[in-house]
């Protein structure tokens, strides 16, 4: 199973010099991966937990940590297809891959806030659909060209998409969800398969079963598809996986392995101690290196 890392994208420790020193040091010890996710909107009054209320971007945020690294995979977890035209996204994840040198993973969701879709003005409604129709549509701006491609949500008129990625015919595209039609829908279409930050960590083999299962039923190979965890790792007590003392999260690595997954990456975004607006980041950067240098690869 292999061990990717969360950038400081959330909260007072999301800086410029912290997302630098994080990415390179992920390099150094061995990291496969460096991981981002998007909130547009924190919704006044808050409902969300304060964590969300100060997001980097975060196909800008991986841009800038490619700029400092040669060797690490750079992925998103996730970037939500309704929110961007499928060409606005094909030319970004295409840039990216670019100058990556070809070290992109493109994680997707649906999106889930009402708050953000009133915000960029799609409608909520139909988004499995709509989500289906955006995968092709992203694959073909990726392809040969002429591109051209005519749905019922989407239409690109037959032009000329450069460049495109490093990686060929494509970044791989993973998806998040849950519920049980998004699960089919990996197995069915997509490289693999994010698991959520609210996810129960000791219930992931039987959502990895369900990816796999339709990917059987649509003549694939589940071998081939990944299995993501976003590790989120808080200190403190133990409360379950990935909490408590850094020998104790240590030691939950191969449960999680044991369960089909191929690769977590340790988000601290989520402990409130780090991703919070008003958490200090220079404590915040000291548990980082904790954990960097607990968690490394052997």
């Amino acid at each position: 199973m292999d061990v990717g890392f969360a950038l400081p994208v959330s909260g007072a420790w999301a800086t410029p010099a912290n997302v630098a020193a994080v990415a390179r040091r992920a390099e150094a010890l061995g990291y496969a991966s460096l991981w981002t996710f998007q909130r547009l909107l924190f919704p006044e009054p808050g409902s969300l937990p304060p964590v969300y209320a100060s997001v980097l971007d975060p196909v800008v945020a991986l841009g800038y940590a490619a700029a400092v690294t040669d060797r690490i995979r750079l992925g998103t977890a996730i970037v939500n297809m309704p929110y961007l035209a499928p060409a606005v996204l094909a030319k970004q994840m295409a840039t990216l891959d670019v100058l990556s040198g070809g070290r992109l993973d493109v994680g997707l969701g649906l999106g889930w806030s009402r708050e953000e879709f009133a915000a960029v003005g799609v409608s909520y409604e139909r988004r499995g659909a709509r989500a289906e129709e955006y995968l092709a549509c992203l694959r073909a701006l990726w392809g040969p060209d002429p591109v051209a491609f005519d749905g019922e949500f989407y239409r690109v008129p037959p032009s000329r998409a450069q460049p495109k990625p490093v990686q060929r015919p494509g970044p791989p595209v993973l998806l998040g969800g849950d519920a049980p039609r998004a699960l089919r829908r990996v197995g069915r279409l997509a490289d693999g398969w994010i698991s959520s930050s609210r996810a129960d960590l000791t219930a992931l083999a039987e959502r990895i079963g369900t990816v796999r299962a339709a990917a059987r039923a649509a003549g694939r190979d589940p071998d081939i598809l990944r299995f993501v965890c976003r590790g989120v790792v808080r200190g403190g007590d133990r409360t379950g996986p990935l909490t408590g003392s850094l020998e104790e999260v240590a030691a939950d690595l191969a449960g999680l392995a044991a369960q089909g997954v191929t690769e977590v990456f340790v988000d601290l975004n989520f402990d409130p101690l780090v991703g919070r607006p008003d958490a200090d980041p220079e404590a915040a950067m000291r548990r980082a290196s904790a954990v960097l240098e607990a968690l490394a690869p052997a």
